[in-house]
């Protein structure tokens, strides 16, 4: 494609949006600002250097706009999007996430990959950390699962942990999920998740970012990132976190951006369970199910939720940690002594079982309760339950 179909493909003002987003030394709120004062992307770009000056543009900023060459890295840019199935959404777009228009430096700029009409939708953050325990990876899917299943978008950074175990949970419940991404759409981060990139494109779902195609996984882009999550979402829902993590910087984006903050109790010997009991302890709401996040939902948020619930099959119960239907003795005895926050390793769960029952009968019951989904495997032989 020629840089002038490129333009004609993607119109004037919008292309002038991207060579504004490309240019370096400008931020969001500078070139909101610019527009403002312009009137429009495109008379920015058409400004001599005095008028370029005259908006408090960095001297880089000035040069790489006069000299051509935020139109030519716009229309280049555009060019890979297109043969990477990737659009780009500017905050005048109707499609813009909405809330995202609330926060104090919302992105001039998303590039999306996906369903566009998925980000003003409601939605949940679920985050925590990128080495959660059993329970956090249980809770994680579990409380993901039963909300996408009722309607709520899912939407998290696709790394490690807790976040890969919540959009893992959406699609499993067939609900949508939305991962917001903290380097270029074509840079997959962490690179065992690009099947699960794939996934939740296939199902309808979106992968949003503010980075440039080819932007790599710089620490101080996750930072950044973090305020996107909070500003799309309806609330903040954190599962495991250790005192110096990264969610802080979530939790404190959704205070600062007046969004509900939840959080899940964690066993206090552990030091995941810190950032959630330190948030629980400042006035966050305690979650151990998904009717702990849809009761403090706004009103007319769960009635815009519940009149789709017409249109699709019913929800299923939700999952719950306390119920179970009834056992074999030996498959009950054998649940007894299982935890869903800590694994035990098979050689401890014989010696604890070992004057009831015998060793044939724990291997049965741990091959008919795996097979029937109430516990998991890990690596070693290490048993925990399931969610």
């Amino acid at each position: 494609m020629t840089t002038a179909a490129s333009y004609e493909a993607v119109a004037g003002e919008r292309l002038a949006w991207l060579a504004l987003a490309l240019t370096p030394g400008l931020g969001p709120r500078r070139i909101r600002a610019a527009v403002r004062q312009t009137q429009s992307a495109e008379e920015v770009l058409r400004l001599p250097l005095t008028g370029l000056e005259a908006l408090n543009f960095p001297a880089q900023s000035v040069q790489f706009i006069a000299d051509g060459e935020a139109f030519r890295a716009a229309s280049q840019e555009w060019e890979a999007m297109q043969k990477a199935g990737i659009t780009f959404l500017t905050c005048q777009d109707p499609e813009y996430p909405p809330r995202l228009q609330q926060i104090f430096d919302p992105p001039a700029l998303l590039w999306v990959r996906g369903d566009t009409s998925l980000l003003s939708k409601p939605a949940i953050a679920v985050v925590g950390t990128r080495h959660p325990t059993p329970y956090g990876t249980g809770m994680a899917e579990m409380l993901s699962r039963d909300l996408a299943a009722r309607g709520m978008v899912i939407l998290s950074g696709m790394a490690r942990g807790v976040d890969t175990a919540a959009h893992k949970g959406a699609l499993a419940a067939n609900g949508k999920t939305i991962a917001v991404w903290g380097t270029g759409l074509d840079i997959i981060y962490p690179k065992e998740n690009k099947s699960l990139a794939e996934q939740i494109i296939a199902t309808g779902g979106a992968i949003v970012s503010e980075f440039p195609m080819g932007t790599f996984p710089a620490p101080q882009n996750f930072p950044k990132r973090n305020r996107i999550l909070s500003g799309m979402s309806i609330g903040v829902l954190v599962v495991e976190a250790g005192e110096h993590s990264g969610t802080r910087v979530t939790a404190r984006c959704a205070l600062e951006q007046d969004r509900d903050v939840f959080a899940v109790p964690g066993n206090v010997t552990t030091r995941n369970a810190w950032g959630p009991n330190t948030l629980i302890k400042q006035g966050a709401k305690l979650v151990a199910t998904w009717e702990d996040v849809w009761e403090e939902l706004p009103t007319q948020v769960r009635l815009e939720i519940e009149s789709t619930w017409e249109l699709a099959s019913k929800p299923q119960p939700g999952a719950s940690l306390f119920q179970e239907a009834p056992l074999p003795p030996a498959e009950s005895r054998l649940m007894s002594v299982l935890r869903h926050d800590e694994a035990l390793q098979l050689d401890e769960i014989m010696e604890k079982l070992e004057p009831e029952l015998s060793s044939s009968e724990v291997f049965t019951a741990l091959f008919e309760l795996e097979l029937a989904g109430r516990i998991k495997q890990l690596p070693g032989k290490n048993y925990v339950k399931s969610f």
